[in-house]
């Protein structure tokens, strides 16, 4: 059986929330291998004079966890 490590990004995006968290995986696959899926747990964004200039998703992360010796 695999166990499986979770851990919370914020990704941001000028353009959308999609892009945000898919921000968020980009980033997070330079120091975690083999990603195995995401739940975005919250969609946030900036507002400047009634206009939406960042977008914001936290992305919760799962990747299975190393045994030992590997």
């Amino acid at each position: 059986m695999t166990a499986v490590k979770i851990i919370k990004v914020l990704g941001t995006s000028d353009e959308s929330w999609e892009r945000a968290a898919e921000n968020a995986v980009e980033q997070a696959s330079n120091t975690v291998e083999n990603i195995s899926g995401i739940e975005v747990e919250d969609w946030t964004a900036n507002v400047e004079n009634g206009t939406v200039t960042n977008y914001k998703a936290t992305v919760e992360i799962a990747f299975p966890v190393k045994e030992s010796g590997e």
